[in-house]
């Protein structure tokens, strides 16, 4: 479980201080679609600020690292589509999680099916 850092941007905080963020892309996921039940490939991204130089973020495009990006339940919000320019819903945001806390998750996501021996 690895995530890719893929870009950064320039962003800036509440008391008005420039920062850079690093733009994370997970691995290479199928999903179907709901509408036409085809199966599609798709990748979650986050970001993560940092407190890199613009310099240090250019070479860091490229690089991998350990960790996973999960889906985290937010407070609603609206986001809109770049592609069509549609307002939506949302009321969960991608987050990157170290090694460590993935391992985590998916212990208590998972459930064993009836053939599985229980650890003791």
């Amino acid at each position: 479980m690895s995530v890719h850092i893929i870009d950064y941007k320039e962003r800036v905080n509440a008391n008005d201080e420039s920062f850079f963020a690093l733009i994370l892309e997970g691995d290479v996921e199928m999903v179907q679609s709901q509408e036409t039940g085809r199966f599609y490939a798709t990748a979650r991204r986050a970001s993560v600020t940092s407190t890199f130089t613009e310099e240090t973020c250019k070479r860091l495009i490229g690089k991998t690292m350990p960790g996973k990006i999960v889906k985290s339940p937010c407070e609603p919000f609206e986001y809109t589509l770049p592609e069509s320019g549609e307002v939506i819903s949302l009321n969960h945001r991608y987050e990157y999680v170290s090694p460590d806390e993935a391992m985590e998750d998916e212990v208590f996501e998972r459930t064993p099916s009836s053939k599985e021996a229980l650890p003791i």
